[in-house]
C-alpha cells in the first residue's frame, strides 16, 4: 500500500515530476540520484521523502530560481554544495557537490550519465562511478553509505570504469582501497570481480606510503569522512582541517554552514 512517504504515492510523484518539468523548462541539465539511481545501479530499493537532483555548480542559481518562480519555498542550505525546494513535507535536494566539497559535479558526470525513466519521464541518472565516489566518503555516526558502495560494486563490478574511478579518488585512493577491502570481506566469493590490476596498484601505493616519512603540517583528512566526529581534532588546533585545502578548498564560513 502506498504511504504518504512513498515516492510512488500520487502526491509525491506529482511533486517530483513537476520538479523535473521545471528544470526542463528552465533548460537546466540535471541527473537524478539518490534512491532512484541506487535502485538502477545496485537493485536496492530504499525510497525516502526527498528527491536528489544533481546539477552543475554554474546552474545552481538558475535551478533555485525556477522553483522560487513556481512559488515553491527554497533554501540555500549550504552555498558550496546543496539547496532545497519544498512542497509541504516533501522536498527536492538540488546538489552540485558533496558535503565535504570533494565530489563536485562536472561535465564527466553528464558524459557518463545513464539514460533511464524516472516516474515515467525520460531522465538521466548519475553514473555508478560517481555515485561510488560521492558515497564512499559518507561515514557519519548516524549515516554510513558503505553498504551502498558495496552493493553498487556487487551489481556493476564488470561494467565499472575502474580507471576513471581511481582517477576520481586521486590522492584519496586510501578511501577507495578501504571500501574494496570491505567488499572482499563482505563478499569473499565475489572478490575476484574487482580487477586484480586495481587491487595490486592500490596495494602497491599503500606499500610505498608505509615506507615514506610524512613530514610537514599536521593535517587531518578525517573531516572529509565526517563533519561531526572529528571536530575536537581541528578545534584544538592540533590538526589543520583538510576541507580547507585542495581539492575541497572550503572556507571557514562554508564549514560553519554545514556544522
Amino acid at each position: 500500500m502506498a504511504t504518504e512517504r512513498d515516492p510512488f504515492d500520487p502526491r509525491c510523484a506529482a511533486f517530483y515530476c513537476r520538479a523535473m518539468e521545471l528544470l526542463h523548462e528552465a533548460k537546466v541539465p540535471f541527473m537524478v540520484g539518490g534512491a532512484f539511481a541506487l535502485a538502477r545501479h545496485a537493485g536496492v530499493s530504499r525510497f525516502t521523502k526527498d528527491f536528489d537532483i544533481f546539477i552543475r555548480p554554474s546552474d545552481a542559481e538558475r535551478a533555485i530560481g525556477a522553483f522560487a518562480a513556481a512559488s515553491y519555498r527554497t533554501e540555500l542550505t549550504a552555498p558550496y554544495w546543496i539547496a532545497k525546494a519544498f512542497h509541504e513535507d516533501l522536498f527536492v535536494d538540488l546538489i552540485w557537490s558533496s558535503g565535504n566539497g570533494v565530489a563536485t559535479v562536472d561535465d564527466e558526470w553528464f558524459d557518463h550519465a545513464t539514460e533511464d525513466e524516472v516516474l515515467g519521464m525520460p531522465s538521466l541518472l548519475v553514473p555508478a562511478e560517481e555515485m561510488i565516489w560521492q558515497k564512499a566518503y559518507i561515514m557519519e555516526r548516524e549515516r554510513f553509505d558503505g553498504a551502498d558502495v558495496l552493493h553498487v560494486i556487487h551489481a556493476r563490478a564488470e561494467e565499472l570504469d575502474w580507471d576513471r574511478l581511481m582517477r576520481r579518488f586521486a590522492d584519496h585512493w586510501h578511501v577507495l582501497l578501504a571500501h574494496l577491502v570491505l567488499f572482499g570481506f563482505a563478499y569473499p566469493t565475489e572478490r575476484h570481480r574487482v580487477p586484480e590490476r586495481v587491487m595490486r596498484e592500490l596495494v602497491a601505493r599503500l606499500e610505498r606510503d608505509m615506507s615514506r616519512a610524512h613530514d610537514g603540517d599536521h593535517v587531518t583528512q578525517a573531516t572529509l569522512l565526517s563533519r561531526y566526529q572529528y571536530v575536537d581534532d581541528v578545534g584544538t588546533g592540533k590538526y589543520k582541517d583538510a576541507r580547507l585545502l585542495p581539492p575541497a578548498d572550503l572556507t571557514d564560513g562554508d564549514i560553519e554552514e554545514c556544522a
